[in-house]
């Protein structure tokens, strides 16, 4: 086991030492609107089969327990999953920290800095974090083209911030903290967000190289701005190939949609009902 603060640590599956993770890009979800960064997290982890190297132990997630939901066999059908494991792909050098449910109230600022901790002591090169923003909230110049952004820590935007701007990229405006009163004062506004604000600040304040990529968005289906998301995060790391459709209007990406997804909306409604 790898100590760390109060708030949780990572415990690796079975007996086996902690896998390394050493210039490793952490991706992981915020728990925000519509929980697009998970279902984008999810294709990631379908469509690399990505193999589970552990936990995060934690006292500020919701507990929950559920059965596999990469299932691809009978075999693996039963394997139980909980609230916040890890996954790893090492040919892509990629770490991933999926979060099945929501924070214990008051729990948040815990959750930063022991995922921070983490972060540190286990040398991951880079965060990303997947996030979502209410589509209804947007201010005026957030409604013009695409509904997608980004956000970079000063770390990171000496690294990556020539590739955003050379893949056409909208960062994440910032909007006047006191509308009509004082225009001078802008300030980063994300609602619906979840922890992205807070993991993002103190990101910022840590040194740390993190990405935030997020898309406006309402509650309903969620999958196609799940798959929007994750196209978005191919684009600049180049996960998957995308290949020309015969007529060659459009690119498609496959991505794999992970067997828990039928059941996305329920398991529909009993017969005995009618």
């Amino acid at each position: 086991m790898v100590p760390l603060s109060a708030g949780g640590m990572f415990v690796p599956c079975g007996s086996s030492a902690p896998p390394d993770f050493e210039g490793f890009t952490l991706l992981l979800p915020a728990v925000s609107v519509g929980n697009v960064g998970q279902l984008a997290v999810d294709l990631v982890i379908s469509t690399f089969d990505m193999l589970k190297v552990g936990y995060f132990y934690t006292d500020c997630l919701v507990p929950m327990v559920g059965n596999n939901p990469y299932a691809t066999a009978e075999e693996n059908s039963t394997d139980l999953s909980i609230n916040a494991e890890v996954y790893s792909l090492p040919s892509k050098k990629i770490v991933v920290l999926q979060i099945r449910s929501p924070f214990v109230k008051n729990k948040y600022r815990s959750f930063c800095h022991t995922l921070l901790s983490w972060v540190k002591s286990s040398k991951c090169a880079k965060v990303i974090l997947l996030s979502s923003s209410h589509a209804y909230q947007r201010d005026d110049q957030q409604l013009h083209g695409t509904p997608l952004r980004y956000l970079l820590t000063p770390a990171i935007q000496k690294i990556v911030g020539d590739l955003m701007q050379r893949l056409n990229w909208k960062e994440m405006e910032k909007i006047p903290a006191y509308p009509g009163v004082n225009d001078t004062e802008m300030v980063l506004h994300i609602p619906g967000g979840g922890i992205t604000k807070l993991l993002f600040s103190e990101s910022c304040t840590n040194g740390i190289q993190m990405a935030v990529l997020l898309k406006f968005c309402s509650e309903g289906d969620n999958i196609p701005d799940a798959l929007a998301l994750v196209n978005y995060l191919n684009e600049w790391l180049q996960l998957i190939k995308s290949e020309q459709n015969r007529d060659a209007t459009t690119t498609c990406l496959q991505w794999k949609i992970p067997h828990s997804w039928r059941l996305l909306f329920g398991s529909g409604l009993p017969p005995a009902l009618f």
